[in-house]
């Protein structure tokens, strides 16, 4: 249990993390990339720029991604935050997180999280049909655009590699989305195996 707020600066929140409850006192100027590296010592995500632009500490609210260092604290109360040590299950690394240690998708390591993160969300974001700037179709109907490698770039843009381990990276989120979509036909053929 949190201690009480010690001033009007200062809230109780309690914050979904990983699955997990915490509650902190935290000021309302506490961002929630400060949150979760100094006060619940998940340290996988990063802090690099400090400005939203270097992408190093995204992590996914509410399945979408964020850059953690623009996101107050108190503002994520209530909604489910996943950093990249929320991803593996049961001990078994995510794809994407399996994609980059196959295809040496990184160097230092020191904004792999973020991208893993970010690339978990790009490969849903995809399969949902979002487009992006250099989507040809971005009609409804024309479904989702065939993820090319530009649209990888253009898609994880917003993830900066300063070691420019990027080809590595394209190919980790190409085959993560390959074996996304050959699991989420798996799942559709046996469901209709089921329903005949």
């Amino acid at each position: 249990m949190a201690p009480p707020p010690s001033s009007a600066h200062d809230s109780s929140i309690t914050l979904d993390v990983n699955g997990d409850k915490h509650t902190l006192t935290v000021d309302h100027r506490t961002t929630l990339l400060d949150a979760l590296r100094e006060r619940l010592d998940l340290t996988g995500t990063k802090k690099g720029c400090d400005q939203g632009q270097c992408g190093a500490c995204t992590v996914l609210l509410d399945g979408r991604r964020t850059v953690a260092c623009l996101q107050l604290a108190v503002a994520a109360e209530g909604r489910a935050v996943t950093t990249v040590e929320g991803l593996a299950e049961g001990g078994q690394l995510h794809p994407v997180q399996q994609a980059f240690l196959d295809l040496d998708g990184y160097q230092c390591g020191y904004c792999t999280p973020g991208q893993i993160c970010s690339a978990v969300a790009v490969i849903e974001e995809h399969a949902a049909g979002w487009p992006s700037a250099v989507t040809d179709d971005v009609r409804p109907e024309a479904g989702p655009p065939p993820l090319t490698d530009d649209e990888i770039r253009e898609r994880m843009s917003g993830n900066l590699c300063r070691c420019s381990a990027y080809v590595s990276i394209v190919q980790a989120v190409s085959r993560a989305a390959a074996a996304a979509r050959a699991e989420s036909a798996g799942t559709t053929a046996a469901g209709a195996g089921e329903a005949a």
